[in-house]
């Protein structure tokens, strides 16, 4: 772990080459329905990557199953195309043995908070390294429009002929549950704000875990809409800037305030605006960025976008490191065989 560390700091001390899309763009076809919110996505990332200065052969992304899955093929750096629900488990572990890489996961919402939502919050609450990037398009769509674990309750879908009954998961509340040092929502509907998304997940050390609400135009056309819309998006998205009273509306008429029972949309002529919250990421305790999670309650209604929650804790393959290094010091280097006969053995 020692070497490692050292090697990436060896790299990090060389001038980082000069990028731009086309070196991050694979020769891959990008084949996703004509129309898939994925696709502006995949620019965002192609786009922002040479600003970041970040370097290609650092550089990995991970996925799982499904249609978002597809993404590591596209981009021209090291890609792992894993199992259902497994992306960051497998990111994981490249984390914790190469914490001189870039490491990003990308799934779907049913990949990832299906099968995989137990891999998810594992990696949340560890707090790793990794930039956890959520497609949430509340249907499953390579499998041809079965609900998900987001779609709304009552949804018709090819598996819910006559609707759905389960309520859905709300990610932003999930990944807050999981105390994730990082949590953040943008969609794939504005560039610009995915981009500084991406960037602050980038910038966090720790796990960063960002929902995109992206659009399935084949099975769930349209789903976002109400609140995505550049016609709409004044009246409907909740723009949360650090430091900044949460306002939102065309002429800024709405805002969110605090009630006993959690945060609430009020109209500021009515309250006053002593009385509208002060958005504040780095609060330790969860609950204030849990209760603005809440605020939506379907993708009909005013919903919050940008980063909920951004705090310092200890990252985990850091910690690790720096521990193993601790024993090291203290007992020395012990040799594998003194290990297996530590303890009691038995021959068979």
């Amino acid at each position: 772990m020692t070497d490692v560390l050292d090697a990436g700091a060896d790299r990090e001390a060389d001038e980082v080459p000069a990028t731009t899309r086309a070196d991050w763009s694979s020769d891959q076809e990008v084949r996703w329905c004509p129309g898939c919110g994925d696709y502006s996505i995949l620019t965002a990332m192609q786009l922002l990557l040479p600003e970041l200065g970040a370097r290609r052969e650092k550089t990995v992304f991970i996925s799982g199953i499904g249609c978002a899955a597809r993404f590591p093929y596209y981009m021209n750096t090291y890609g792992v195309h894993t199992i259902h629900g497994r992306a960051p488990a497998v990111a994981t572990g490249l984390a914790m043995a190469r914490p001189d890489l870039d490491v990003w996961v990308i799934g779907g919402d049913g990949d990832m908070l299906s099968i995989g939502g137990n891999h998810l919050i594992h990696a949340l609450r560890r707090n790793i390294n990794l930039n956890i990037l959520l497609f949430n398009n509340q249907i499953y769509g390579l499998t041809k429009g079965q609900f998900s674990p987001t779609s709304q309750k009552g949804k018709v879908t090819k598996s819910s002929p006559v609707g759905l009954v389960a309520r859905p998961f709300n990610p932003i509340s999930v990944a807050l549950g999981a105390e994730a040092t990082f949590v953040a929502r943008t969609h794939d509907m504005d560039r610009q704000h995915m981009q500084d998304t991406f960037r602050r997940a980038y910038e966090h050390e720790g796990s960063a875990f960002v929902e995109v609400l992206q659009n399935c135009n084949v099975f769930n056309d349209g789903v976002f809409s109400t609140i995505t819309k550049k016609d709409v998006r004044d009246d409907m998205l909740i723009d949360l800037n650090h430091g900044q009273p949460i306002l939102f509306g065309s002429e800024k008429q709405y805002g969110v305030s605090r009630r006993p029972e959690g945060v609430v949309i009020v109209e500021v002529a009515e309250v006053g605006i002593e009385y509208i919250l002060v958005h504040d990421e780095t609060i330790r305790n969860p609950s204030t960025a849990f209760s603005l999670s809440r605020l939506a309650k379907t993708p009909a209604t005013p919903t919050p976008i940008g980063v909920f929650r951004a705090i310092d804790s200890g990252e985990f393959s850091t910690s690790v490191a720096a521990q193993i290094r601790e024993v090291q010091a203290q007992m020395g280097k012990g040799a594998l065989g003194d290990l297996l006969r530590s303890q009691p053995t038995w021959e068979v």
